[in-house]
């Protein structure tokens, strides 16, 4: 485990969850109408095993959209692994299951900051870190928004509307018809708006994580070339002040063969 590794499990353990990803999966992509579906909430370093729990109090949102209709996930039991989220869905449709959390802050280690700054693609922040006098430190104060979709008996293209996250990633393609091979289009959106110049990884077990950067209208494509449970992840890095801010976004996909 390098030594990066090392000091984000020891602030995943003490409840920080600061780096590396976060994210929702369902524990089926699909689902009846009647089904209470069963969603769950992590933050690890090895997609798509369950790791570390966070904390219920630390949502600020937790919600599902299905036929047009928005409700609020109530009562979220935290279990050893991961934040269970359930809700019934009564409707045939496609539906979004979304997070965010309230703001956290963290200080880390000098040493660990280029490391930390390569692995999300944050090549302007380093810039802008290194360009700092002596003595610097790091003190970062982040959001985490999480999305998913299940498939309830049916589907519909209410996956190209937003659900309002502050930092969003939304397909291009209908996330219930994705097969492996898939050359998958995306947006990302900060606060309804496109976001250019922002690097999202794709992530699934087994595989190598690859990078795309969207465009001036906050426009990239990734292929995703093997079935089973996908993730989107990006991060957004931004001054403040002699500290800094961010918003995690990640988005959960899975693949047909």
């Amino acid at each position: 485990m390098s030594r990066l590794a090392l000091a984000l499990a020891l602030v995943l353990l003490a409840g920080g969850a600061q780096a590396h990803d976060t994210w929702l999966l369902p524990r089926s992509f699909r689902a009846g109408p009647g089904a209470t579906l069963l969603v769950e909430l992590t933050s690890g370093m090895s997609f798509p095993d369950l790791d570390h729990a966070p904390e219920a109090q630390r949502l600020a949102v937790a919600k599902l959209r299905l036929v047009g209709q928005t409700t609020e996930i109530q009562k979220p039991e935290r279990g050893e692994h991961a934040l269970a989220l359930t809700a019934l869905v009564r409707y045939a449709g496609l539906a979004a299951v979304w997070v965010s959390t309230k703001p956290t802050t963290l200080d880390l280690e000098e040493a660990l900051v280029e490391e930390y700054l390569d692995e999300i693609g944050a090549q302007h922040v380093k810039r802008q870190w290194n360009e700092r006098k002596a003595p610097k430190t790091w003190r970062e104060t982040y959001r985490k928004h999480a999305k998913t979709f299940v498939r309830v008996g049916g589907s519909d293209e209410s996956w190209k509307e937003p659900v309002g996250l502050d930092l969003e990633i939304v397909p291009e393609s209908d996330p219930a018809e994705l097969r492996a091979g898939t050359n998958l289009g995306l947006r990302v959106l900060k606060r309804g708006r496109p976001l250019p110049g922002f690097v999202v990884a794709g992530v699934a077990k087994g595989a190598a994580r690859r990078l795309a950067t969207t465009d001036a209208e906050g426009r990239a494509s990734l292929v995703l070339d093997k079935p089973g449970p996908w993730l989107l992840a990006g991060t957004e890095i931004r001054a403040k002040g002699d500290a800094w801010e961010s918003d995690f976004t990640t988005l959960t996909l899975e693949l047909a063969p």
